[in-house]
């Protein structure tokens, strides 16, 4: 059989289950129900990673450090309200506690699709989608959830979470590393950033909770397959022979990865020193690369989808790496540089928490992608 658009067709379940199933039992409600079951896959966590990017972005804004400064007696942000900030907050937990069941019950009940995922090349990078969504929560947590600073709570919670990513680097790095079923420039493409991401955020909570040791052990799995995948990618992603139009998208994460790094060294080192502001510039190059051709995601934009997200968490994580860089060099075109990409964040981010409100039948039912 021949294989359609890549992505598109793993997370389809066969419709006989539902179909043998007598018409006295399942209702059309509960049809509609399990339908939108099926549809929710990893890759919706990608809403919640937007919302979550947004939180830790508004809560670094209203903080007193905040390097979003003219000079040093004038911080622009202190006067932002920072109950918008425990808003946003609150969304992403909602929001994630929402998907977070809607995907149990799909592990439950459509186990052989989620099954589909973790051996499909594109869908088993969102299975770090969920864990990234939760390390950012925590990380933008308001300071009152976690009162002592290194709260035993917050080492449970973050062990927790880091376990299944470590799984989940063993399986595709150790594919990569071991087996020729999965060599890397076979399976390669944009969402195998996601893996790296998630080794970074975790670096990077790490860090803020004070285990160093952990964050930069996972900062180095991080980095030493970043550099694999980007060279990878580099030299033989020509845009459409892995990734469909619909889910271009995800050519963002070549935005969020170098950002992350930067906030993860700098966490480690204590400074935004050389090598962040190389992974910030790096950063910045791509977000401008992919600016400059709107044609590439032409097809992508046409019709509504979950994909759209991918365009969120990459601009909010390129926001706070400007901002610590405004806070190093201290100067007004840094400053100029992070007010501006602060806000394209925010703005992006209204734009598709509005539009995603506005059409969210068509984001449960349309039969379309999936990661």
């Amino acid at each position: 059989m021949v294989q359609p658009e890549i992505g598109l067709e793993v997370v389809v379940d066969s419709p006989t289950n539902i179909e043998n199933i007598p018409t006295t039992i399942k209702n059309p409600q509960q049809r509609n129900i399990d339908d939108i079951i099926a549809k929710i896959n990893a890759g919706y966590f990608r809403i919640c990673i937007s919302i979550g990017a947004q939180a830790l972005l508004w809560k670094t804004l209203i903080t007193e450090k905040s390097p979003t400064t003219f000079d040093n007696n004038l911080l622009l942000f202190t006067k932002l309200p920072s109950i918008t900030f425990f808003l946003v907050w609150c969304l992403a937990l909602c929001i994630f506690l929402s998907i977070s069941i809607l995907y149990i019950l799909r592990c439950i009940f459509h186990f052989k699709m989620v099954k589909a995922e973790y051996h499909h090349h594109i869908g088993v990078n969102y299975l770090f989608a969920p864990w990234v969504s939760c390390l950012l929560l925590l990380q933008s947590a308001p300071a009152f959830i976690f009162q002592n600073k290194h709260s035993h709570y917050e080492y449970m919670i973050w062990c927790s979470l880091i376990i299944p990513v470590i799984a989940l680097d063993v399986k595709i790095y150790g594919q990569w590393f071991t087996t020729d079923k999965r060599f890397l420039s076979m399976a390669a493409n944009p969402t195998s950033q996601l893996s790296v991401i998630g080794n970074l955020v975790g670096s990077h909570a790490a860090i803020q909770m004070g285990w160093t040791e952990s964050g930069i052990c996972l900062f180095t799995l991080g980095m030493t397959h970043y550099l694999v995948v980007f060279i990878t990618l580099y030299q033989r992603l020509s845009g459409t022979n892995r990734i469909p139009s619909k889910l271009r998208p995800v050519f963002f994460l070549f935005v969020a990865t170098p950002s992350m790094a930067a906030l993860a060294w700098k966490s480690i080192n204590g400074d935004f020193d050389i090598l962040c502001k190389m992974l910030f510039f790096l950063s910045l190059f791509l977000f401008t690369s992919l600016a400059s051709r709107p044609v590439l995601f032409k097809k992508s934009v046409k019709n509504f989808s979950v994909a759209w997200w991918a365009f969120s968490f990459p601009l909010s994580f390129l926001a706070l790496a400007s901002m610590a860089y405004a806070q190093e060099a201290n100067g007004v075109i840094a400053t100029c540089l992070a007010l501006v990409l602060s806000a394209i964040s925010v703005l992006v981010f209204v734009f598709l928490l509005v539009y995603s409100t506005l059409k969210i039948d068509s984001l449960l039912r349309k039969p379309i992608l999936s990661f």
